[in-house]
């Protein structure tokens, strides 16, 4: 009914759907294991059971609440609702201060304490490098 070259190019069409299916099946799979969410401390205090992966907590950091020892830091995080204490070993970012917004990475000891492997300072949308704005303020 339908000629040679109706039938190759309706295989072709279908090879080329099926091959783009199958490659964003596959992205999508990848980035499913890989990706990180972040929660608050209510969501942490919520939770019914604690799984052993690696999260990141986001909040404020408490103020007052910062203790730095010789190899270690320690804070509260919090969501002005809940608090976790969060124990952090090695160097902090610049911008991480009391008050500030922090993402902090690693795993869940309990629902109150939380082991660190990598803290992450948030600065607001204002925020704008030291050089470009000598830049901008030579002009």
């Amino acid at each position: 009914m339908y000629g040679k070259k109706v039938k190759l190019r309706f295989i072709f069409i279908a090879l080329i759907l099926a091959s783009v299916t199958l490659a964003v099946f596959l992205v999508l799979q990848s980035l499913k294991e890989n990706v990180i969410y972040f929660q608050s401390p209510s969501e942490i205090k919520s939770l019914i059971e604690l799984n052993k992966k690696k999260i990141r907590v986001g909040g404020m950091v408490k103020e007052q609440s910062v203790f730095i020892n010789s190899d270690e830091v320690s804070f509260i995080i919090t969501d002005f609702k809940n608090e976790i204490n969060v124990v952090y070993s090695g160097a902090v970012p610049n911008l991480f201060t009391e008050g500030k917004g922090v993402v902090a990475e690693g795993f869940l000891k309990d629902k109150n304490y939380f082991t660190a492997t990598k803290i992450l300072a948030k600065h607001d949308e204002n925020y704008m490098p030291p050089e470009v704005k000598e830049a901008i303020g030579d002009k």
